[in-house]
């Protein structure tokens, strides 16, 4: 069955069941958000090189983050003449996925850009590709012998925490705040990404000799959020500052912290949601904090200079680095023009 999830079609699809060719160097009109890297100055890496094919599998379109992976991919792919994208579906199954990146093997593409469902699951597929002469770059969720892949591309959660936790710091000090009360909203407690972005901000508050006064966990989603800031809402008859994990279930910590009308609090999110940024330039939110939903967008970049045996030029080491970290930068109202067009729709 596997094989048959895949068909060849003459324009990338964001979301479906096929693989898609990418052939354009004069992209369509990009997906909000789809700009990414378009204020970067040209570079010889941007002249048309060796023709390369690129398998991509991604996530499940969910979620408004893991939708944008999607869309960031397949548009990084339309500005490259020499790049053809082939899509597999999103799929939130391992084995699935495994399926997907054996007939990326059997069809002998150049390279695959993989965020694994579990990176665990789907290290032994990733380094059988490796094996087979196949460029494989991992985004986002580690597999678990680095070796599986060329280059490893993560967006940073504890960098994340600590950022949240900083910025909560300065409002702290700038708003002559005493003994402030302040909450977090983490996401799925289970996931280590949860826990990472909960011992940043802890870590950071330390640094102004502060902690977390009240926490709740939602699931990621719309629902759960509205349902987890409630509660928090009932429980804190006063708050100073709140910093909510994620964006896309910050539409439901949004409606009742609106619902509940309390806003005496500075109101932090995370990821970096359009909605969120939106709000942010609307005076109804403090700041969102990036966690960057380009990672598969570098990643096909990096993808195609490898199998060019390019480097990146910015750096003088001649080879892509085995292992990037991205940043985690606070947007607030005095930089959000800046990261709109990143940003992505909940």
């Amino acid at each position: 069955m596997p094989g048959k999830a895949f068909r060849l079609a003459t324009a990338v699809a964001v979301a479906g069941v096929a693989l898609t060719a990418c052939t354009s160097n004069t992209p369509d009109a990009p997906a909000p958000g789809a700009g990414a890297g378009g204020g970067n100055a040209a570079s010889p890496n941007d002249a048309p090189g060796k023709k390369v094919t690129i398998g991509f599998s991604g996530p499940a379109a969910d979620h408004g983050w893991l939708a944008a992976i999607n869309n960031f991919a397949t548009a990084e792919a339309k500005k490259h003449s020499d790049v053809t994208l082939r899509v597999a579906e999103g799929t939130n199954d391992a084995s699935m996925q495994i399926s997907h990146i054996e007939t990326f093997i059997n069809d002998k593409v150049d390279a695959i850009v993989l965020l694994p469902t579990d990176g665990a699951a789907l290290t032994s597929v990733a380094a059988k590709a490796t094996q087979a002469g196949i460029t494989v770059v991992n985004v986002d969720r580690e597999f678990s012998s680095p070796s599986a892949a060329r280059t490893t591309i993560l967006g940073d959660n504890y960098g994340m925490g600590v950022s949240a936790g900083t910025y909560a710091c300065q409002l702290v000090k700038d708003k002559k705040l005493a003994d402030p009360v302040i909450a977090e909203i983490a996401g799925i407690d289970a996931l280590p990404l949860t826990q990472d972005r909960s011992r940043g901000f802890a870590d950071a508050l330390k640094g102004c000799q502060q902690t977390v006064d009240r926490r709740v966990a939602a699931q990621f989603t719309v629902e759960s959020g509205e349902a987890a800031a409630a509660n928090l809402l009932q429980a804190a008859p006063k708050l100073d500052i709140v910093w909510n994990h994620d964006d896309d279930q910050g539409v439901g910590v949004k409606a009742a912290f609106d619902n509940a009308k309390r806003s005496e609090f500075s109101f932090i999110g995370g990821a970096g949601s359009a909605n969120a940024m939106r709000w942010i330039k609307a005076g109804q939110m403090t700041a969102t904090v990036i966690y960057p939903p380009t990672q598969a967008a570098d990643g096909i970049r990096l993808a195609r200079l490898l199998v060019q045996q390019k480097g990146m030029s910015d750096l003088l080491q001649v080879e892509v680095p085995r292992r990037i970290v991205l940043n985690a930068p606070v947007v607030t109202s005095s930089n959000v023009d800046k990261y709109l067009p990143l940003g992505f729709e909940s």
